[in-house]
């Protein structure tokens, strides 16, 4: 039985964790809204305790203090780290898998081997730990190939490579340590081509429930260039993925996943991200995330309808039900603020200024990523800074609308593409 009246502690410290704060509140369930470690935007919307995400023994003490009824985890790190094992191991309920599902984040050679044994299709892929071994890959895939670190990178781990040459270059860069621990392996893996889908689903072992599907730009600049980040923006819903199609993801990706899983003994609770590419020759899966993505989610979440704290809950303790979300017709853009340097240098804080100016416009929200108060005044401090989203009756709406408003927000150094979105605007509504 669900209490009715929960202790919700989130843990997290980005834009994504400051969405989900912002998408529990609008429960009937709610009691109190806890958060470790926060952010200024999420002390506005919860009581923030200074704990870091990963600090599993910290955070495990803190929601027994606090006799917490479910706990959500944001971000993937503390997930590897076994923070979920460590809660249910107190008998306190967590949206986030194990640490023994969660490799399917923490290690590509894992996500690979189990897509493998449960029939999801992806692209061909080869492992290696040394320069020679990284160049006979190379060479066995035809030169024009994506690398990619085996292990957390924080989205810095893939290299997508036009030419022989390239790849040799980023498969050294990781193998001697450039990204530390996570590149120590690599995955060198065939060059795909189509647009790109996020599908996300709530699941509780063996019920997954989709999310609105969403598209992200993980390239810095205009027109898909530069490096890779986290995440430079979003929109949802994709047109041409509507629920018909996003069901089918679901019973060819997401569910023979979690049964293989559950064949090997392991229990997979939370959110399971698959990222997709729509090939001529049909879906692929690129990677798989134990958790809601950044900035996707900030994208998907302002346009559930229904309680979505009661669906976390219900996954959590294992009674999910297949009935789906229901999901305003409304469209969502997310545009990504980022600081000076980002991705590959960090930048020193510095004021930010029009957060409110931006936050009162109609159907937006401001989302704090790497924000921090400093004698009151609030400074960067972090590579993604802020998020705006923005509702809109069509994509292009939304997309005006975030636009608009992100143009009242200023810091030195402020980075942002302007074209997340732009391929979709003016597809209508026909997706969801």
């Amino acid at each position: 039985m669900t209490p009715r009246s929960l202790r919700v502690l989130l843990v997290g410290s980005g834009a994504r964790e400051h969405a989900l704060a912002d998408a529990v509140r609008r429960s009937p369930l709610l009691g109190e809204l806890h958060c470790a470690p926060g952010n200024p935007g999420l002390a506005t919307a919860a009581t923030c305790h200074p704990l870091a995400a990963v600090d599993v023994d910290g955070l495990v003490a803190l929601a027994t203090e606090l006799r917490i009824d479910l706990v959500v985890v944001g971000p993937e790190a503390p997930l590897v780290a076994g923070l979920a094992d460590g809660l249910r191991g107190v008998g306190v309920p967590v949206f986030g898998p194990g640490a023994a599902a969660a490799r399917l984040e923490g290690s590509k050679r894992f996500a690979k081997d189990v897509m493998a044994a449960a029939g999801v299709p992806t692209a061909a892929a080869r492992v290696a730990a040394s320069p020679e071994a990284a160049d006979a890959a190379i060479e066995a895939l035809g030169g024009r190939v994506v690398v990619k670190a085996d292990g957390l990178a924080a989205g810095k781990g893939v290299v997508v490579c036009d030419d022989a040459a390239a790849a040799r270059e980023a498969a050294r860069a990781l193998l001697r340590g450039d990204l530390g621990q996570a590149g120590r392996t690599v995955l060198v893996e065939e060059r795909l081509e189509g647009p790109e889908v996020s599908v996300l689903a709530l699941c509780d072992g063996r019920t997954a429930v989709a999310l609105a599907p969403a598209q992200d730009h993980k390239r810095i600049g205009d027109g898909d260039t530069g490096p890779n980040t986290g995440g430079m923006g979003a929109y949802s819903p994709v047109p041409g993925v509507d629920p018909e199609a996003t069901a089918d993801i679901v019973d060819r990706v997401h569910r023979p996943v979690l049964l293989e899983l559950a064949r090997r003994g392991v229990h997979f609770s939370g959110c399971l991200y698959a990222g997709l590419m729509l090939t001529p020759d049909g879906l692929r899966v690129l990677e798989f995330n134990v958790r809601l993505g950044d900035p996707e989610a900030q994208a998907i979440l302002p346009r559930l309808d229904g309680d979505l704290l009661s669906r976390l809950y219900d996954a959590a303790v294992g009674r999910l039900t297949p009935e789906p979300l229901p999901v305003s017709a409304d469209a969502a853009v997310t545009v990504v603020l980022a600081s000076a340097g980002y991705p590959t240098a960090a930048a020193e804080p510095v004021p930010i200024d029009g957060v409110e100016a931006a936050a009162d416009r109609p159907g937006v929200a401001v989302h704090h990523a790497g924000t921090a108060l400093r004698d009151g005044r609030l400074v960067t401090a972090g590579g993604r800074v802020l998020t705006v989203t923005a509702l809109g009756a069509s994509i292009g709406a939304a997309r005006t609308r975030a636009y608009d408003a992100a143009d009242r927000i200023s810091f030195d150094g402020l980075q942002r593409r302007s074209d997340i979105a732009a391929g979709a605007a003016g597809t209508a509504r026909d997706a969801v």
